[in-house]
This record gives structure tokens, C-alpha cells and sequence, in this order.
């Protein structure tokens, strides 16, 4: 399970240190793409493939899932960890997160995301104060 979240720099050649715990659950080789919220996501290859193999399965005259499958697979790139737990990330991804100096990578599960700190912030201060709702909201889902 992937949690926490940590604040790290990004370096002058745009590589990002994950945290340890982070980089564990991810394994050797992960994918990087766009996500939601304006963030990235990075998926073990397994999460990877199956939800990729979900989405070819999607009739492909879904006008919703042709255009949610391009932004993830056109917006995506494998990495690995160099010997330092940096990753590399290009400069569309920089670009795509709006990532400055700070970063923040968040455990999310299944995932890791990579944010902008300024934009995490914002994110999280409208979460924290919705969250009782959003809690009640999903009570039956998580009861089941």
C-alpha cells in the first residue's frame, strides 16, 4: 500500500527523488503519466497493464473513453529509478503538473502522485474542508 506524503525538490536536469517507502511499492520499472486533479500519477506495470487492458476493452465508438485513453497512454512514459531513487521526468510532464522547485509525492494507494507544492496545497486545503461530507457521502460504498 502506498502512503504518505513527502516534499522533495526537483534538480536542474528535472530528476525527483522518491521517498524510499515510495519507490519500494513502485518497483524497478513504473509508468508516469497525467492524472486527474492536475497532477501525475505513477502506476506499477501491473496497475498499468490492467488498467490499460480495462480501457481497450471499452467500446472504442465511446467518444469518453477514446479521449480518456489517449491523454493517459500519449501523456505517459516508463521510468526507473537511477542509482540516487531519482526519476526523470520530461518537460511536457513539468509542464502538464505546472511542477516548480517543490514537489510533493503523495501515496495514494494504488498509485504515487507527483504535485506541484502550490497546487497540492490548494487541493488539499478545499479537501480538508469538504471531507466530513465527502466521508458521509461515501458511507455506503464503504460499508459493503
Amino acid at each position: 500500500m502506498l502512503i504518505g506524503k513527502y516534499s522533495h525538490n526537483l534538480d536542474s536536469k528535472n530528476r525527483l527523488i522518491v521517498p524510499v517507502k515510495l519507490r519500494d511499492g513502485l518497483g524497478d520499472s513504473f509508468v508516469v503519466t497525467k492524472w486527474l486533479d492536475g497532477c501525475l500519477a505513477a502506476f506499477t506495470m501491473e496497475r498499468w497493464e490492467t488498467m490499460m487492458a480495462k480501457l481497450a476493452s471499452i467500446p472504442a465508438t465511446k467518444k469518453e473513453a477514446r479521449t480518456y485513453a489517449r491523454t493517459l497512454a500519449a501523456n505517459a512514459q516508463e521510468c526507473s529509478f537511477d542509482s540516487l531513487g531519482r526519476i526523470q521526468l520530461s518537460g511536457f510532464m513539468i509542464k502538464t503538473a505546472k511542477l516548480k522547485k517543490t514537489c510533493m509525492i503523495i501515496g495514494a494507494i494504488d498509485h504515487v502522485e507527483i504535485w506541484a507544492e502550490d497546487v497540492w496545497n490548494e487541493y488539499e486545503e478545499k479537501a480538508d474542508e469538504s471531507f466530513e461530507e465527502v466521508a458521509e457521502s461515501l458511507t455506503e460504498l464503504l460499508a459493503s
